[in-house]
């Protein structure tokens, strides 16, 4: 039994573990990247094909998002994850789909007119729709008989509503071996969310580092805190503009205003209006309130029994049209416009910075981790000028960032989370973090409790039975290069190859089959390679 390591090693983004036993083949996330790639990402080792089940932590797309592709390259296998995650993935691949044609369609009429090869979208809606069909929602705390020598069990992260750490059992031959995967874990004392729940026992453990070198500046009220920002914006008579990610941080912002207006935190501009730009958000709004009583914090759920709506009130409005949302930008009166995503690197939110990033009076509040290489990292750290739709946008808004609004744990909590192992796992593994804070943390760990904490690189293997590195995967860094080829424009091809060796997987499989299928299946290959030969 092996653990590889394929995304978001040394890396912040693009989750993905490998695992195999026996004859089985297992994924922990399949995620995207986000933002710039440091390192050349191992691919998966076998194909999709001969992918037998993926395990979920959470459904934000750099956990998720490469699942509609594994659909598209062959994978028919079963896809664990909670109730809660099962439904806000249908929603949030089918979103990321049409991001990817609608985006493909844009750089196409682009391209056509400067007579440069055609885009293709990484996957399209029926691969997001295909995929989706695979899914087993799962309870929290119960587990789960996956399969021979494989039993898991998810319990909650309290990172995203539906997020968990993953507890996985494995058995081959006479061998034994707990992996548990801590997913993204959350800071605690979210408001409408439960704290994460402690794991006391592990053989391995993949620990997520996002903010494993930073203790969270959390400021006494973040509602208090918020206020402020609207007053001085809208005194300025300008707008405030919250590029949010649609699920989960979107609802809270929507937790904080709606105390703004209730507890009367800003007297001056009581009537202002709130406009949630995102089809996606109106959507995970509903499945927040599918899931109150296995999801919601304890606070959320007293409101929720007093028939208070934690994340409602009167001024709020959902844009979900295209028309809708173009009328925004003509309503002069200010408002607060909360869009995605929230990285700034796609969706309706470069609409609202296109027509505000220039205004002296306007504000850009960042509430969420930003991936360096983003629009909205640069944003953050003075960019003077940025590049929206072609166009060469000067930035006068007022950037400000909220401190402490982040749905990740910092060191701090970090520490806590890995400290409540109530015997020293053999190894712990530090992913999912910046290059050197993956290194630094994992430092950090061995120096608290005296672990063997280690940062493995993309293509890194270990042998789950000893614990020894078995493979070593490259340290080097990408090389960038600029050239006329998109990286989306090969994958027709990828495709392609990839049906191919789905259809080799397939035919192995026959092996014992009644000559007469076997001749029928030949046969009909036959025909179709005699089709496409040139």
């Amino acid at each position: 039994m092996q653990i590889e390591f394929l995304g978001a090693a040394h890396e912040v983004t693009g989750s993905c573990h490998y695992v195999t036993f026996g004859d089985k083949h297992v994924l922990v996330d399949c995620g995207m990247e986000q933002g710039p790639d440091l390192y050349v990402n191992q691919e998966i080792p076998v194909n999709a094909a001969a992918v037998d089940y993926v395990f979920v932590t959470h459904a934000h797309i750099d956990h998720s998002g490469l699942l509609p592709l594994l659909y598209n390259h062959g994978f028919r296998g079963q896809i664990f994850a909670t109730e809660a995650t099962t439904q806000l993935c249908n929603i949030m691949l089918k979103d990321s789909a049409h991001i990817q044609m609608f985006e493909a369609e844009w750089k196409n009429r682009k391209a056509k007119r400067a007579g440069k090869p055609e885009v293709v979208p990484m996957y399209d809606m029926n691969d997001a729709m295909g995929v989706l069909t695979h899914f087993v929602p799962c309870e929290y705390n119960s587990i789960v008989e996956v399969c021979d020598g494989l039993k898991v069990r998810f319990v909650d992260a309290g990172h995203l509503l539906g997020s968990s750490s993953i507890e996985m059992w494995i058995r081959e031959d006479d061998e034994e071996a707990k992996v548990v995967f801590s997913g993204d874990i959350g800071s605690g004392n979210r408001p409408l969310i439960k704290n994460p729940q402690y794991i006391r026992d592990a053989d391995y453990v993949v620990m997520e580092s996002t903010y494993g070198d930073k203790e969270h500046e959390t400021p006494p009220d973040y509602a208090a805190a918020l206020a402020g920002v609207l007053k001085d914006t809208f005194t300025r008579g300008g707008n405030l503009v919250i590029p949010a990610f649609s699920v989960g941080r979107t609802q809270e912002m929507l937790y904080f205003i709606r105390r703004i207006k209730t507890e009367h935190l800003l007297p001056e501009f009581e009537n202002f209006p709130v406009f949630v730009d995102s089809p996606l958000a109106v959507e995970a709004t509903t499945i927040f309130n599918k899931n109150v009583e296995d999801c919601f914090s304890e606070e959320a759920l007293n409101l929720v029994h007093q028939g208070i709506n934690p994340i409602g009130f009167p001024g709020l409005r959902m844009a979900i049209t295209s028309d809708e949302s173009k009328m925004i930008n003509f309503d002069e009166q200010p408002k607060v416009i909360i869009s995605a995503s929230g990285m700034c690197e796609a969706g309706r939110i470069r609409h609202h910075l296109k027509h505000n990033l220039w205004r002296k009076d306007s504000t850009i509040l960042f509430v969420g981790y930003q991936v360096p290489g983003t629009l909205g990292n640069s944003l953050l750290n003075g960019a003077k000028q940025v590049r929206l739709f072609g166009e060469t946008i000067e930035v006068h808004a007022r950037i400000e960032n909220l401190p402490g609004i982040s749905g990740h744990a910092d060191r701090n909590h970090l520490i806590k989370w890995i400290g409540a192992f109530e015997t020293p796992p053999k190894k712990v593994f530090i992913v999912h973090g910046d290059d050197k804070v993956t290194e630094s943390f994992a430092a950090h760990v061995h120096d608290v409790y005296g672990y063997d904490a280690y940062a493995p690189y993309s293509g890194d293997i270990f042998d789950l039975v000893t614990g020894e590195q078995i493979a070593a995967g490259s340290r080097e860094l990408i090389e960038k290069k600029k050239n006329g080829t998109s990286k989306a424009s090969s994958n027709v091809f990828a495709r392609l190859l990839a049906a191919g060796q789905r259809l080799l997987e397939v035919i192995y499989k026959c092996e014992g089959l009644p000559n007469k299928e076997l001749a029928k299946f030949a046969d009909q290959i036959n025909a179709l390679c005699d089709k496409w030969s040139r």
